[in-house]
């Protein structure tokens, strides 16, 4: 009866080799024969167990090192896994440990920019629309009486927006409001949204006999919607501060990006709708649409590779920060210290922004009669449209420069304190309050390259401070730096909004005449 001795597959053990190839080979016996007989088996090829690129003739001792590299990986992983020494690694951890993945059409930046613009969105709808509520809703003409209302309503504004945001910003630090990113992020979205609703009835029903209540009801939204705001803000920032500095330079960017959008939103809307009361139902109901974006970019982030591996990282870096502290707090007046120079950057940049814009900068009027800008738009087009374009333009050139060198930004941001003079030197008429000092710029074309310039290096500078605030501190305290940034950033907004109540009194006078 015949049966298989043996069957080799490797030259050197009783097998066969044919120009260097590799074959199956038979002995086969017959039962009473005397003569062994080996032969090939007819129905089967020669085998080639040879790496691929040794069909390209190139040489195992060049080629091959990725591949073995990449062989001894998984075999280590696939034992240290089976002896539970990797506890919560799985493959698509390795691979992505391996081979980083990197941001494809940049669609992390392009969500965290988003988020940038849901940051600071319900703050540009509000003060963007100065004459839906001054001009209308308010006035003498909607109402038939006159209030303080309206004078008063762009520093209320400032007020019940900042301080809420203040608050919860900085509370956010150190006490996690709101669980965790995920609760924080979908809630806060969730109660703007609500807010804007409320804010879009305002618009649709007839408050001309209830003034009174309606600019409380409009403040105790703007406290709620800022209180929300805050949170999400600071958030948003911390999450951005997981990814490489440029990600944190993105959602600044988002943050100009949200102004120039709700200043096209206004032009638009009052251009082409048939009456103030629809144009604002409009203009609000955008800003609807815009937060909910950002709600449904925001649990698609989790989707990205890019995205989930620097989560890794900033995993591992937590637990093994976790180990060596034994799960102490994190040190926040350390943190503080050696973020603070960055951290004053962010600050001084948005007080002098806020000290001008928008109190001092929507009160100054044409000088021009014949000035290429008209009447109508000349806030909307000269103040508000040119201050969030070139803040973003600004931020965006970031991007690409990064000058000057952390070390040396803070003296561009201190010599912006000169804007605080020449906009007061423009044609500054606030409401109801008689200017006696003299109006020393009277070219239209002076005031808007003024507003350029002072627009562009905010976007900037800010953005600079921003990206180089995380980058102060060790990493694994690289987030909690970025809630820092975020909350001196509405610090330097509220003492801004405080600051620009002064310029009023400030005109009254002739200080300059009191120098000779």
């Amino acid at each position: 009866m015949a049966s298989y001795d043996s069957q080799n597959l490797l030259p050197g053990s009783g097998g066969r080799t044919n120009g260097g190839n590799i074959s199956v080979v038979s002995s086969r016996s017959g039962g009473g024969g005397t003569n062994n007989e080996t032969e090939k088996s007819p129905f089967l090829e020669p085998v080639r167990l040879t790496p691929a690129w040794e069909e390209n003739n190139l040489p195992n001792d060049e080629l091959n090192f990725r591949e073995r590299n990449r062989k001894m990986f998984f075999t280590l992983y696939y034992l240290l896994t089976r002896w539970n020494l990797l506890p919560g690694m799985t493959m698509e951890r390795a691979k992505m440990e391996l081979n980083p993945p990197r941001d494809k059409l940049r669609l992390v930046f392009l969500t965290l920019m988003i988020h940038g613009v849901g940051t600071l969105m319900p703050w540009n709808m509000f003060i963007t629309a100065k004459s839906y509520f001054v001009d209308y809703k308010l006035s003498q003409n909607y109402t038939g009486v006159e209030s303080e209302y309206a004078t008063y309503f762009l520093s209320s504004i400032g007020f019940a927006s900042q301080i809420p945001n203040l608050l919860f910003n900085w509370l956010n630090i150190f006490i996690n409001l709101g669980g965790n990113l995920t609760k924080r992020i979908v809630y806060s979205i969730l109660i703007e949204v609500l807010v804007f609703v409320v804010t879009v009835v305002l618009a649709m029903i007839n408050s001309s006999e209830w003034p009174g209540a309606f600019f409380w009801i409009t403040m105790t939204t703007v406290v709620i919607l800022n209180m929300a705001g805050g949170i999400y803000q600071n958030t948003v920032y911390g999450m951005a501060a997981k990814l490489p500095f440029k990600y944190t330079g993105a959602v600044v960017l988002g943050s100009n990006i949200s102004g120039t959008f709700a200043s096209i939103i206004s032009i638009l809307s009052s251009q082409f709708a048939s009456s103030v009361r629809t144009a604002a139902i409009y203009y609000f109901i955008t800003a609807m649409f815009v937060l909910l974006l950002c709600f449904d970019t925001y649990f698609a982030l989790p989707l990205n590779k890019f995205y989930r591996y620097h989560e890794l990282l900033k995993e591992k870096e937590i637990e093994s920060n976790q180990r060596a502290n034994a799960g102490a707090r994190p040190p926040y007046w350390t943190i503080f210290k050696q973020a603070f120079p960055q951290l004053f950057n962010v600050f001084f940049v948005f007080f002098i922004t806020l000290a001008v814009f928008p109190a001092v900068h929507s009160d100054i009027k044409r000088s021009d009669s014949n000035f290429v800008i008209g009447d109508d738009l000349f806030v909307s087009i000269c103040c508000f449209l040119t201050f969030n374009v070139c803040a973003m333009l600004g931020s965006l050139l970031t991007s690409w420069v990064t000058w000057p060198k952390p070390k040396y930004l803070v003296w561009p941001v201190l010599l912006r304190a000169a804007f605080l003079p020449l906009f007061l030197f423009c044609n500054y008429q606030p409401l109801n309050i008689t200017r006696v000092l003299p109006v020393y710029i009277d070219n239209d074309w002076v005031y808007w390259g003024i507003g350029i310039v002072m627009a562009f290096t905010s976007g900037y500078f800010s953005s600079l401070g921003m990206m180089y605030t995380p980058q102060s501190v060790e990493p694994q305290y690289a987030m909690t730096a970025g809630m820092f940034a975020a909350a001196m950033l509405i610090t330097g907004i509220f003492t801004g909004i405080l600051f620009s109540m002064v310029f009023p009194m400030v005109v009254q006078y002739n200080f300059l005449a009191w120098l000779h």
